[in-house]
């Protein structure tokens, strides 16, 4: 017989081997709550599967489905799809939950039935464990809202911290028409503005989620792309909300893949924006990533002058 699942923790992961065990460690910690995992493997060729069937060998709260390389989007319908929960909390592979996030998160959930997702602050750490800063939302109070307010930019006035922060109810995922596959990337705010027409948010005024931010990580290497179909996802709300049809935006936004040729290039980035954000708060690790910068694209200005700013500052060691 299969034991009751209150909560499903759904991940997709591709080639995330080194990273992979930390997150699972994470979640299994969690306390005071029945919960499985759901990790769709989605075509790793680093020895992903092989680990992760491995530790589901060891502890039956992980489930691991494979699949062949589809994309994070076409990974997370699958997982829902398998999960038994009551709820759906997600996870990204290489962040970590607070073994109180949870039982948190449920509690809010089970406490206001017309709230339909939930999520946290988020601190955000570089590839080294270096703090970044922590996410606390728009202002929400730490108290059911509704978010749409079409006067806004956004057509909202806040959301969800992070995608992996969140944990939704799966009656609402599926009534609001689940992951949409046009969304290669994006995936998330089309489907929060589709919850928040169908209920209400609640932001939970506590850093339960660590996400770790990654030069090659999908939020710095498709950042323009994500910008693109963040675009169409406000567009699409916007003619839901007029009456219109969407399904122009949807094929718009089906168009729209990564660019391989892009990756250098992005990766230059990713190590900028790090580096700036440990600028900001006085790291000077900064300084070691602006040099990995240049190095990734030697004709970058802004970092050729972050890096010479910097230069007074103690080098530290790279672990």
């Amino acid at each position: 017989m299969t034991a009751a699942v209150d909560v499903s923790v759904v991940l997709g992961v591709n080639n995330g081997r080194e990273e992979i065990a930390a997150t699972l460690d994470s979640l299994f910690a969690q306390e005071g709550v029945a919960f499985e995992i759901v990790v769709v493997d989605d075509g790793s060729t680093d020895g992903t599967a092989e680990l992760l069937d491995r530790i589901s060998e060891r502890d039956a709260r992980l489930r691991v489905i494979h699949q062949s390389n589809a994309g994070l989007t076409v990974a997370l319908l699958m997982a829902c799809s398998a999960a038994r929960g009551i709820y759906l909390a997600r996870q990204d592979a290489g962040d970590w939950s607070d073994p109180r996030r949870l039982v948190r998160q449920k509690a809010a959930l089970d406490a206001t039935p017309d709230v339909v997702f939930v999520s946290c602050w988020t601190r955000y750490v570089g590839p080294g464990g270096e703090e970044l800063w922590i996410d606390r939302g728009a202002g929400l109070p730490d108290e059911p809202v509704s978010l749409i307010d079409l006067s806004k930019e956004w057509g909202v006035i806040g959301g969800p911290a992070h995608h992996g922060s969140v944990m939704m109810r799966r009656v609402a995922y599926e009534a609001a028409g689940r992951y949409r596959p046009e969304f290669y990337f994006g995936q998330d705010w089309d489907l929060w503005y589709r919850l928040a027409e169908r209920g209400r948010f609640q932001l939970l005024a506590e850093a339960l989620y660590t996400a770790r931010i990654a030069p090659d990580s999908i939020s710095t290497r498709w950042r323009e792309t994500q910008m693109q179909l963040a675009q169409l996802s406000l567009a699409a709300f916007r003619a839901r909300c007029s009456g219109d049809d969407e399904q122009l935006i949807l094929d718009r936004a089906r168009q729209i893949r990564p660019d391989p040729r892009t990756s250098k290039n992005s990766r230059a980035d990713g190590l900028y924006f790090i580096g700036e954000a440990l600028r900001r708060r006085g790291n000077a690790a900064a300084r070691i990533y602006f040099r990995e910068a240049i190095a990734a694209r030697p004709w970058m200005l802004r970092a050729w002058i972050r890096w010479l700013q910097s230069a007074a500052a103690r080098r530290p060691e790279r672990t």
